[in-house]
């Protein structure tokens, strides 16, 4: 009788040990794997998938958001050399399919901190959906740096409005 209610006793030191030991050791793995990332252990392909992946998911939470479900868009990531000179992304659409295809400036390009650069690529689809649905109105060539700098404005209010 003293064994078994030694052995029950036991039984919550053994599970809190046991806890207490899996939770360290999740501790530190967590702590190692945020040091790797912070001392840039992340490799710059695994950088591209998360951003791959990030890209995607953010397209179609501002796409609903932005009202332009009805838009068939895709999105992908390309080096800088596919884009206009001082631009980090584009859109083209052709409106009577109702078709769009975002362009966003590749992670490998990107010289920030991986987390500035995703919050860099989350603005520029952003953007470029405001470009979206601005598409209806007139353009110009004259018009095109008001257009820019509103978009701009826009574009910041949204993600401002966004994060709280």
């Amino acid at each position: 009788m003293v064994f078994r209610n030694f052995t029950v006793s036991l039984r919550p030191g053994i599970a809190t040990f046991v806890f207490i030991s899996v939770s360290a050791l999740g501790l530190v793995a967590d702590s190692r794997t945020t040091h790797l990332q912070h001392a840039g252990a992340i490799t710059a392909d695994q950088r591209e998938a998360r951003a791959n992946n990030f890209i995607k998911e953010k397209l179609q939470f501002w796409q609903k958001r932005l009202n332009l479900e009805k838009w068939e868009v895709s999105i992908q990531l390309v080096r800088n050399t596919s884009l206009k000179p001082k631009t980090l992304g584009n859109i083209h659409w052709d409106a009577s399919t109702m078709q769009a295809a975002i362009d966003v400036q590749s992670s490998y390009d990107y010289k920030l901190p991986f987390q500035e650069a995703l919050d860099d690529m989350e603005f520029t689809i952003v953007h470029e959906l405001v470009h979206l649905q601005l598409s209806s109105l007139p353009r110009s060539e004259a018009s095109r740096s008001a257009e820019e700098h509103a978009v701009n404005e826009i574009t910041q209010a949204l993600i401002n409005l966004a994060k709280h």
